[in-house]
This record gives C-alpha cells, sequence and structure tokens, in this order.
C-alpha cells in the first residue's frame, strides 16, 4: 500500500470540492413519532423574537468563522419546520444572505409535516425565500401512518403535495418502507401512487428500529410485530427500484431518487464531504478552517442553547479536529453511498495513503465495485452490501 505521508491540513482545492451549506435546526414538534431518534422536542408555544435574534447571532459568528465562502445550499430541518412563523423564517434567510455570496442556482430547502401544512403559509415561505420543500408524507395508509404515530391522514398528505408542487419549483416527498406487516402490492400501489404526482425528487427509507426509540423498546419487548424478513425486504426494495427507474427517477444515492439535474444540492455536500455550518440546538456541521477539519455539535436541549447565546453570549458548541485518516474514512463511507462513487486522488490526498489495490480488485471479482480510471463506485448488487464493501475498503 502506497504510503504518502503524514499531514495535519491538507490543500483548499481538496477541501472545497463538496460545496458549502447552512444546516438550520428547528427543534419543535406537535408529536414525538416513535421511529424518530432526531433531536426534536414536543413544545405548544415559543416566542419567536427570542429564537431569531439567537439564530442570528449564530449565523453571524460562523461567517465570521468560515468567511468568503460560496453558499451551495440552506437547509431548514427538525423537528417540524413549517410549525416556524414565515417572519422567523424571512429573518433567518435574510440574515444568511446577508452574510455569504451564493451560488447562482441555491437551494433553499424546509421540511414540512403535511398535518401543518397550508397554502397561505407555503406562499409565505416561498416569499421569503425557500424554494425547495421536503414533505414528511411518510405512507398513504391511515392505519400505517398511526402505527407510525403520525398525525395527518394520507388525504392530508396528497393535498399537502399538491399546494407544494403548485407553490415551489421544487419539491421533495419522504416515504417509509418496509412497514409493519405491509405487503409487496400494497407498497406497490402507494409508491405508483406518489409518482403518478410528478414530484421530481423521492427520499425512499426502509424503516429501521433506531436505538432509544419507542419502536425500539416495544421491538425488545416483543411487541412490533409484522416487520418485513430479509427476503421480503429484498422484493421491496426490487420494486422500489424498477418502479422509480420506471419514472425515470435514477437512484443516485442509496435511499433516493430524483429526475435528472434534481439531486438534492443540500445532501450532496454531506455525502461529498463538504462543508456546513451547523445552527440551532442539536444541529451538528463540518467546517474546514486553514485545511484542518472540523466536527461541530450544539448542544441537544433547546433552552440550554437559547439560554447559552441570549444571557451567556456562548454557543453551546464543541468543535472536534478530525484526524486526516478519519477525515478520509468519513469521505469513503460517506461517498461509497453516492451511486457516482468516490475520487481515488481526493482519499489519498486526504488520507495520505491508496485504498489497498488488492482489496479494490477483490471487490471488483465479487461483482460489487467498479472502477474506472480515478474513480470507484458499487454496482446495484454492491450496494446492497454497502457496509461491507466500506468495511473493506477501509485501511
Amino acid at each position: 500500500m502506497k504510503q504518502l505521508g503524514v499531514a495535519s491540513a491538507v490543500d483548499a482545492s481538496v477541501t472545497t470540492v463538496g460545496g458549502f451549506g447552512i444546516y438550520i435546526h428547528w427543534p419543535f414538534c406537535t408529536t414525538k413519532c416513535p421511529y424518530c431518534d432526531f433531536n426534536s422536542h414536543v413544545a405548544e408555544a415559543w416566542d419567536p423574537a427570542n429564537w431569531v435574534d439567537a439564530y442570528t447571532q449564530q449565523i453571524k459568528h460562523f461567517a465570521e468563522v468560515l468567511p468568503g465562502r460560496t453558499l451551495d445550499s440552506i437547509f431548514i430541518g427538525g423537528g417540524t419546520p413549517s410549525l416556524m412563523p414565515v417572519a422567523l423564517v424571512e429573518g433567518i434567510l435574510d440574515t444568511v444572505m446577508a452574510c455569504w455570496s451564493t451560488a447562482p442556482e441555491l437551494e433553499v430547502t424546509l421540511e414540512a409535516n403535511p398535518g401543518s401544512s397550508d397554502l397561505a403559509r407555503f406562499q409565505g415561505y416561498r416569499r421569503a425565500g425557500v424554494n425547495r420543500i421536503s414533505l414528511g408524507v411518510q405512507a398513504l395508509d391511515d392505519g400505517d401512518l398511526r402505527r407510525l404515530g403520525r398525525t395527518h391522514s394520507a388525504f392530508d398528505a396528497l393535498r399537502a403535495v399538491d399546494m407544494a408542487i403548485a407553490t415551489f419549483p421544487h419539491v421533495n416527498t419522504d416515504l417509509i418502507y418496509g412497514r409493519q406487516f405491509q405487503s409487496v402490492s400494497a407498497w406497490e400501489a402507494e409508491l405508483r401512487r406518489v409518482l403518478s404526482l410528478k414530484v421530481e425528487h423521492l427520499s425512499l427509507y426502509q424503516l429501521t428500529i433506531e436505538p432509544e426509540t419507542v419502536f425500539a423498546k416495544r421491538l425488545e419487548k416483543g411487541h412490533l410485530p409484522g416487520l418485513p424478513e430479509e427476503q421480503a425486504s429484498l422484493d421491496l426494495l426490487e420494486v422500489t427500484r424498477q418502479l422509480c427507474r420506471d419514472a425515470g427517477l435514477a437512484n443516485y444515492e442509496v435511499s433516493n431518487w430524483a429526475a435528472p439535474g434534481r439531486e438534492s444540492r443540500h445532501n450532496l455536500v454531506y455525502w461529498q464531504s463538504g462543508d456546513y455550518a451547523a445552527v440551532g440546538p442539536g444541529a451538528h456541521g463540518r467546517m474546514t478552517i486553514q485545511g484542518s477539519r472540523y466536527v461541530v455539535e450544539n448542544t441537544r436541549q433547546p433552552g440550554s442553547w437559547l439560554d447559552g447565546i441570549r444571557n451567556r453570549k456562548t454557543f453551546s458548541q464543541t468543535m472536534k479536529k478530525l484526524s486526516l485518516a478519519d477525515w478520509a474514512a468519513e469521505y469513503l463511507m460517506m461517498g461509497m453511498r453516492l451511486t457516482k462513487g468516490i475520487s481515488l486522488q481526493r482519499y489519498r490526498a486526504l488520507a495520505g495513503r491508496d485504498i489497498d489495490q488488492v482489496q479494490i480488485l477483490q471487490l471488483q471479482r465479487l461483482g460489487l465495485i467498479v472502477r474506472s480510471g480515478d474513480n470507484i463506485r458499487t454496482t446495484e448488487h454492491g450496494r446492497l452490501l454497502l457496509n461491507r464493501v466500506i468495511l473493506d475498503l477501509l485501511p
């Protein structure tokens, strides 16, 4: 294995390849879904003035830390950002726009719950600068929606999609499959219904039982029946691939499908190891400063985060410097999720070494990856065994 030496920083041309985005975390929901492990908190009231001031201060802080960057994307996630007052979204976006120059086709995404979506609110977000909406539909079966803890109905979801398409130039829809007692034929009918709406981007996730969630506790007690076995999961995935392919959507990342040119620019920043500032309670970011990579984490509790900024003038965040080996490993793990894979040259520049050529050849012989010049990527079969592929490629 070729060893190029150890360094603590790398050239800026390597660090800026993945682009630059800003993630804004809104922590509040009306209810907590039993499968959710995001930093979300049930709250009925909050003071918009306090929150816009806190967001503004942290955004300006990052503008000082990361000056001169060109912003490719803004993503307002949560939680349930569609609970945010329009004026709060407007204040946040105005601050961001004043702090950085923006790419010609800046992507500004806001996540929305069909249960808290209405046309007037959508139109307000659009006027504020949001040009992409991501709708957490999750299911088009009322029984499954109740089991998932969702407060909206299938009718609400379809109505929200119609409003989104009428209001925003770009729309994403989230769906969960591999649900309890879900048949392949039922999923096929559901997905066909969504595809008929001509949404340009779909995020399709197989239900995963995350640790410490309500679902995890139910599963441990044997109270979560009807989850699919391995073959049923593969059948659901095959139907997903076929229907999306037939609809002209490319599977550009493990769980994401898009029409040509409609990939999520913000998520590509994550998967291509770009930089993204993290604003709001519990938000995580990655920042490259003078050639070194830092992991940034804000305190999770909304009250503590807000109090730290308003009363103590601190940002309640931790910054940890990544070693180049860890940075390279992160690039490999995230980049191999993409259908287009990773650059061997960029990996080498970060890691100071090549990926083991013997491992590459072995994975090629097994039909799990393809190498083309400077690029390696998984095959369709390889994506089914992605964790194994990544483990084999890591030093």
